[in-house]
């Protein structure tokens, strides 16, 4: 148990850094029409990156886990909704597993107890 929680760790804060890294890089002209059909400008990209960082480094500390996780879920979700909201369903259904990632590292942490 403890060591798929390790490796969903690692992966979700490596992913976290990459997609902040990745906001700081010019887009090209794919990404720039996905970002155009989500309505997210260039200008609002190092806000995204600088958050997405942010949200990776909380990951390894045990009083922001929690609150990283639950921020990294509520974002997939933003992305999906606009995603749908663009008609872009495939984009969505994408998600879902990245979706998944946070909420099973909060179950992980914190189980249910009946």
């Amino acid at each position: 148990m403890k060591i798929v929680s390790i490796v969903l760790l690692i992966i979700s804060a490596f992913l976290s850094f990459k997609h902040g890294w990745d906001a700081f890089q010019p887009a090209n002209a794919q990404q720039a029409q996905m970002m155009s059909d989500l309505g997210i400008t260039k200008g609002v990209m190092p806000y995204f990156g600088v958050f997405s960082i942010l949200l990776g480094l909380m990951l390894f500390f045990p009083q922001t886990f929690l609150v990283s996780n639950i921020l990294n879920a509520v974002t997939i979700v933003l992305i999906m909704a606009l995603s749908l909201n663009a008609g872009n369903y495939k984009m969505a259904l994408i998600e879902i597993p990245f979706l998944a990632m946070p909420l099973v590292m909060i179950w992980l942490k914190y189980p249910f107890k009946s």
